[in-house]
């Protein structure tokens, strides 16, 4: 009974870690599929960011020239408010009675001219700043339309290559959902972790010639024997990667 017990669990941890490999060769497969489509999708999301940005600056550019546009009129509305005072003092000084009210009209007159000397410097510095942006629309714009454009392509691209390759994708993330029911989710979630952490995704490795098949340090003999006898989940000591022997993962020792 308690040998049936026994040979129970190394057959367990034996089906997990055939489970583990068997999952690790379709995520494997997945991650070749990801590399065929390359930076595409980096690189179209962040045309898309550019793109928003240079209509967000479209839109500012705009908002400021129709402000400057209204300065432009409230200048010229007090152009001529003052050319208006203006007329009518320069009619009171043709009716003054004293060299005092005449002193301080002729001083309205010429505190009226120095604000339309003002306004209409106002006016200019308005339109020179309307004009500038107005020619950093245009600019915004082209640069926005060849953009778009390499958007266009870029999207294209990536679009042909998912519809390629979308199906077979799918397929692979069936068959690692159905193996992932086989897997206790303790291994799975540490497999998942040293997978994230692996630079070549690989999470899972069989022994190569003595020594990890992910870092390639030598394992000692003991280790080894360890590993053949599946009765436990083993990971190397160095890098962290779950270790099952060749004949586990299919693959035949060489030398045998």
């Amino acid at each position: 009974m308690a040998a049936d017990k026994k040979t129970e669990q190394v057959l367990s941890v034996e089906s997990r870690l055939r489970s583990l490999y068997e999952l690790q060769t379709i995520l494997s497969e997945i991650d070749r599929i990801k590399t065929i489509r390359g930076e595409l999708p980096l690189e179209v999301k962040d045309l898309e960011d550019q793109i928003a940005g240079l209509h967000t600056r479209i839109d500012n550019f705009t908002h400021e020239i129709d402000d400057l546009n209204q300065a432009v009129v409230d200048e010229k509305e007090k152009i001529a408010n003052c050319q208006g005072l203006i007329a009518r003092y320069n009619e009171q000084i043709d009716n003054v009675r004293n060299n005092r009210e005449y002193d301080l009209l002729h001083k309205e007159v010429e505190f009226q001219s120095l604000e339309i000397e003002l306004a209409q410097k106002h006016i200019n510095e308005h339109t020179r700043a309307i004009e500038n942006r107005r020619a950093d629309v245009a600019a915004t714009r082209e640069r926005l339309a060849d953009m778009e454009h390499i958007l266009a392509e870029k999207q294209a691209e990536l679009d042909e290559i998912v519809s390629e390759t979308r199906q077979e994708e799918e397929t692979l993330r069936g068959k690692a959902k159905d193996l992932e029911v086989n897997i206790d989710e303790r291994t799975l979630a540490a497999f998942k972790r040293i997978r994230k952490n692996a630079r070549n995704g690989l999470g899972i490795v069989y022994v190569q010639r003595n020594a990890c098949g992910g870092c390639f340090n030598r394992i000692p003999p003991q280790k080894q024997m360890e590993i053949r006898m599946h009765k436990k989940v083993i990971v190397c000591e160095y890098c962290g990667r779950i270790m099952i022997d060749p004949a586990l993962a299919g693959v035949e020792e060489e030398g045998k």
